[in-house]
């Protein structure tokens, strides 16, 4: 009997390997936070708390966001590549093909949200709102993460909701809106990614 249910323990165990892409890193959310609180500090430096009211100002928007949106672009980059670095190292540990059909349905599931959100800040520049862009990253990130935690560890559905929540709250409280980007693509990336390393990266996962 004892047997049996070490038998289908595996079984499960293999469709659960075969269903979820698991070789993302501790370190790749780690890394991430540690460029999001890095490029936060420097936008901070050009726009302080209380000037973010001052973006209303088209004056201000000219000079102060094209600064901000290189900034964003150079966060996005190192994440990105610290992400995938650390990740396919993982898997190579692991012996296994980082570039699968699950790791493709995770990306797909991932870039529909982001993509989406991307034209819509897009939109909000072009008409003027920038200050929403904080909010709405956060919020667009956060579903794209929920959207695909059903192909990779639950772990990355509560990161999401917490990006979600972040990005809600910070719509009511526009002056703090640079905290908020940082307490969520920084901090919850940094908690995300120290949790992800003691759970799966020095053991190897285990069913949910």
């Amino acid at each position: 009997m004892n047997e049996h249910l070490e038998n289908l323990k595996e079984i499960r165990s293999l469709m659960e390997r075969s269903s979820k892409f698991l070789s993302l890193s501790g370190l790749s959310g780690i890394s991430a936070g540690v460029c999001a609180l890095l490029g936060a500090w420097y936008a901070h430096q050009k726009i302080h708390i209380e000037g973010l009211y001052l973006l209303f100002d088209p004056s201000v928007r000219q000079e102060v966001v094209p600064l901000l949106l290189v900034d964003a672009f150079f966060v996005l980059v190192s994440a990105l590549f610290f992400g995938v670095l650390f990740t396919v190292r993982k898997a190579r540990k692991q012996g296994l093909n980082v570039w699968n059909s699950t790791s493709k349905r995770l990306l797909i599931s991932m870039l529909i949200p982001l993509i989406a959100g991307g034209v819509f800040c897009l939109g909000l520049l072009y008409n003027g709102f920038f200050w929403i862009c904080f909010p709405a990253t956060l919020v667009f990130y956060g579903v794209a993460l929920v959207n695909a935690s059903k192909y990779t560890v639950h772990d990355t559905y509560y990161l999401g909701v917490g990006e979600i929540i972040l990005g809600l709250i910070s719509l009511f409280l526009a002056r703090w809106n640079l905290i908020f980007w940082a307490i969520g693509f920084g901090v919850l990336h940094i908690i995300y990614g120290t949790v992800m390393y003691f759970k799966y990266d020095r053991t190897p996962p285990v069913n949910e």
